[in-house]
């Protein structure tokens, strides 16, 4: 019998298109959904994913990297006291003012100051070592290429942040932030920009001699005083919780979770109702099997399998499509990813729709009675 779902898929294709259009649809929103949601959010997580090191030092209960405050300098002694680690580095955070061209006005901007140093660890899968000399020159600035309009500015144009003037020395890809404008500095730089919190490092980034070992060291350093100064986390725990944080925390994550469900509802009830047509379509076919001795049970059996197998063919078909509008999104430098992990959630999630879709559809099998064939 389960021979006879796909025979009747492969003769009846006609019946069942809707249905596997329906699907993918319902897995084309799904998945441009998500990948908007991994690219938009992953942007507060941008300062540590594009960053090398292992372990990440900063102020206790930081939920996520803009959060950040100055921490004490007992902290940098502490790390370079430790055998493992191999280097530290200071990184600064804070906000500034920028004013470019007078007919964009004041926008706020994020300041990351960095060490300038060509085996520096922030951003380092960012920046080129010829770009982080670059920085090197007083008031030298890097920001993201995507942002250059928002800001009025072009590589090589001058611009001021906080009433200092400062240099745009190149533009690179990969340093959006979630609701703000990335500004790359080396420290000096940052100093002069924001004397005020300039001087003090809000994070400190490790790298160890040995990577795996990170778990060790991080519990290592962790302050064992009631009321610590500082944290220690590895790096992709970091990351990680920056991302829950704005993704669940903030309610703005939510709102997607929760279009992501209705879209699975909808994609469900206008898969069902295509099922339940090409089903009563069938009922005559239906009914001679019956009048054969073939059990209600096996004819459920045989309607659940179409489903999966429309299931499967929409969400081929939605990989492809995908794949072409992602590709487009990201050529126009929107935020849009997705990796394995949340393409396997979709791809559960659809064929959740088409079960739920084929349970739906299995109702029309009541009027499928040897006694139609009579009438």
């Amino acid at each position: 019998m389960m021979g006879l779902a796909r025979k009747t898929l492969r003769y009846e294709w006609r019946r069942y298109l809707p249905a596997a259009l329906a699907v993918a649809f319902s897995a084309l929103l799904i998945l441009v959904q998500a990948a908007l949601v991994l690219g938009v959010f992953a942007g507060a997580s941008v300062y540590v994913t594009a960053s090398a090191g292992e372990l990440w030092i900063g102020f206790p209960g930081t939920q996520s990297v803009d959060m950040g405050r100055p921490i004490p300098a007992v902290a940098e002694l502490q790390a370079r006291l430790d055998p493992a680690v191999v280097r530290v580095e200071p990184l600064y955070w804070g906000e500034g003012d920028w004013r470019g061209t007078q007919t964009r006005g004041g926008v706020s901007v994020y300041l990351s100051g960095i060490d300038p140093a060509g085996a520096g660890l922030a951003f380092a899968r960012v920046l080129s070592p010829a770009q982080r000399t670059a920085l090197q020159e007083p008031g030298a600035v890097i920001v993201d290429a995507a942002d250059l309009d928002k800001l009025g500015a072009r590589v090589g144009s001058q611009a001021e942040i906080n009433g200092r003037h400062v240099r745009v020395v190149d533009a690179v890809a990969g340093l959006r932030a979630l609701g703000g404008i990335n500004v790359l500095v080396s420290l000096a730089t940052a100093r002069v920009l924001d004397p005020a919190g300039g001087a003090t490092p809000s994070y400190l980034l490790l790298k160890l001699a040995d990577p795996l070992q990170a778990p060790a060291v991080a519990q290592r350093l962790q302050p064992r005083t009631a009321n610590p100064r500082y944290a220690v986390w590895p790096r992709d725990e970091f990351a990680t919780r920056a991302v829950r944080f704005w993704l669940f925390d903030t309610g703005a994550g939510l709102a997607f979770v929760f279009g992501a469900l209705l879209v699975a509802l909808v994609g469900t009830v206008v898969t069902s109702q295509s099922l339940v047509g090409a089903v009563s379509g069938n009922l005559r076919e239906y009914a001679t099997l019956r009048a054969l001795g073939v059990s209600q049970a096996a004819l459920r059996r045989v309607v659940l399998e179409q489903a999966l197998w429309v299931g499967c063919g929409g969400l081929l078909l939605a990989a492809g499509i995908g794949a072409v509008l992602l590709a487009i999104a990201a050529a126009a430098a929107v935020p849009v990813a997705i990796d394995v992990l949340g393409a396997v959630v979709v791809g559960l999630l659809v064929l959740l729709v088409a079960i739920g879709s084929g349970l739906a559809a299995m109702r029309s099998l009541r009027q499928a009675d040897p006694i139609v064939l009579l009438r």
